[in-house]
């Protein structure tokens, strides 16, 4: 193709006329809603941080959601200040683990919390005012086994109302979890400063 014909305006706009009415007859068939299971998972950073951008898009909407954080209540992070601080009334918030297993060094320990934070997640789930549920670093968890994955799943497939997203973060998720998810999205590492020696900073990774 000459620049010409690649530049021309008239060809260009009925090219993106045939485009749009292909898309619009695919968006006509697409009618149903229902609540999502989500899962974010993978080697990749941004897992978490996709997961708060819908929780923080419920919030805008005025939509009641809840986040159950599983692993980084050892630590301090921005989402959480932001939601404690400003949207209480519209996002509840549950920082139920101490830390990366690593860090507690205390197995019985992080069960016991682990277990805690999904009998919570379950009661939040089960609250069908609340439009979207998060339950960030739950496959920490599951691959631990300080879950059991068939609980979850059960859990997700017969107790979950109907209009509830349920989004599930973390490395390594389980297969029988990305069975059943609605959406599931695999963050892929291509580079890391982490791995130039660069700590993590606030606003990016907290």
């Amino acid at each position: 193709m000459s620049d010409e014909k690649a530049h021309d305006p008239d060809r260009h706009a009925s090219k993106m006329a045939k485009k749009k009415a292909a898309r619009d007859k695919i968006m006509s068939t697409k009618t149903e809603e229902k609540g999502l299971v989500i899962v974010h998972t993978g080697k990749g950073k941004g897992k978490s941080s996709a997961a708060f951008g819908m929780i923080f898009r419920c919030i805008a909407h005025g939509f009641p959601c809840a986040v159950v954080q599983f692993i980084k209540g050892g630590m301090q992070t921005g989402e959480r200040d932001l939601i404690q601080n400003n949207f209480a009334d519209k996002c509840q918030f549950f920082t139920m683990g101490e830390g990366f297993t690593w860090e507690t060094q205390d197995k019985t320990r992080d069960m016991e919390m682990a277990a805690a934070a999904w009998e919570k997640a379950k009661e939040l789930i089960r609250d069908d005012t609340n439009r979207m549920v998060l339950l960030d670093e739950i496959n920490i968890a599951l691959r631990y086994d300080y879950i059991p994955v068939a609980d979850v799943v059960a859990f997700l497939e017969t107790e979950k109302p109907e209009m509830t997203h349920v989004v599930l973060t973390g490395r390594n998720a389980k297969d029988e979890l990305i069975e059943i998810a609605d959406l599931a999205t695999e963050m892929e590492l291509i580079k890391h400063p982490f791995r130039s020696g660069i700590k993590a900073q606030a606003g990016v990774e907290f």
